[in-house]
């Protein structure tokens, strides 16, 4: 929105024309989300905690979990927050994958908001129904696809495999199915991890963080040539909106580290786990993003096979799912738990880059 301002300024004093600089703007985009979260985020806990919103911890989680009971939650909001007001500074609104990526975000951010509604007004753990807040992630996934597809180009049903130039094979439409379900897949693995102070912050950062260099590079025609990547000419706006949601991420686990503050709530795990993924789709990274998300694919996968195992055999894999919770219950504790998952996950966003070169 500002853009247009910027380039008035142009016209009066050159140097100001560094203001219209991709990197400048993806750079005070983070820096725009870093301090709003910090200015704020005291004030905004504390009027969530006047609210009462308050979180309901699962009685069958680890025992160690039952004092958290009570910290105010949807903490998201502030990210979300953040992240709009960041764009409007220093995005490009006439982008089509800015839009795109902005509708998911906030549609996604409403799903989760109903569901820890109905949670902090009933007092338990109980949200939405499971089918109805599925099926509310379908149809956003849906929508959010269908606009990729028609907008997207000729290119945008070819599936592209790590460590390999060129695309395997011409999905066609069977592209539509697969895509849904990966942006319903990712939205769940992410919203799965969220359950330890600053895991899920932590593991985003690292995630928007490689998400942004991709960006960049598939929205170069000389860098994306001479990867061996798509060039997609829109991606590279969307380096702003990860560098901003990556600097909310930062300034929220301020308040959330251990022992936090304020937990992020559903209406922020859904709403960055389903971007993450409809940006994977913009960008044609939709393989790639399982190796950056490899945490968040272990956690669902770990849910999956409890789930199953119980159900055909009544007996359980783990002694308790998502992943960080089976490793809490074998005695290590909550911060050795979450940094070792974030040196995992700097581990597997390290593997997804090394593929640029790789091919």
């Amino acid at each position: 929105m500002f853009l247009e301002f910027f380039d008035l300024l142009f016209s009066y004093f050159t140097p100001f024309r560094v203001l219209g600089y991709l990197t400048f703007r993806s750079a005070f985009a983070a820096l725009t989300t870093l301090l709003i979260c910090f200015i704020f985020g005291g004030k905004i806990i504390e009027f969530l905690a006047k609210l009462k919103v308050g979180q309901s911890v699962r009685s069958d989680g680890p025992a160690t979990h039952l004092v958290k009971t009570g910290t105010p939650t949807m903490g998201g909001f502030f990210i979300i927050i953040s992240v709009l007001i960041a764009m409007l500074f220093w995005g490009d609104l006439q982008n089509t994958a800015i839009w795109i990526t902005m509708g998911a975000f906030l549609a996604f951010g409403a799903i989760g908001f109903i569901d820890d509604y109905l949670k902090v007004t009933r007092h338990n753990s109980d949200g939405l129904p499971a089918w109805v807040k599925l099926a509310g992630q379908f149809a956003v996934a849906t929508a959010a696809v269908m606009v990729i597809y028609f907008t997207g180009g000729e290119k945008i049903t070819a599936l592209y495999i790590p460590f390999l130039r060129d695309p395997v094979l011409d999905m066609g439409w069977l592209w539509i199915p697969f895509a849904v379900l990966l942006v319903v897949g990712e939205s769940n693995a992410v919203n799965f991890s969220d359950g330890l102070d600053g895991l899920l912050a932590g593991l985003l950062i690292i995630v928007f963080l490689t998400l942004a260099v991709l960006t960049y590079i598939t929205g170069r025609i000389d860098f994306s040539e001479y990867l061996g990547i798509p060039y997609i000419p829109e991606a590279g706006e969307l380096t702003v909106f990860c560098l901003a949601a990556a600097g909310a991420c930062v300034g929220f686990l301020w308040f959330n580290a251990h022992p936090a503050e304020v937990f992020m709530g559903d209406v922020g795990s859904l709403s960055l786990g389903g971007v993450i993924a409809v940006i994977s789709l913009i960008t044609k990274k939709e393989i790639l993003i399982l190796i950056i998300g490899g945490v968040f694919v272990l956690e669902i996968a770990s849910v999956i096979i409890q789930v199953a195992s119980y159900k055909l055999r009544k007996k359980r894999v783990f002694k308790m799912a998502p992943l960080h919770h089976h490793y809490e219950l074998t005695g290590l504790s909550e911060n050795k738990t979450v940094i070792r998952f974030w040196i995992l996950g700097g581990l597997f966003a390290i593997i997804a880059l090394s593929t640029l070169k790789i091919q």
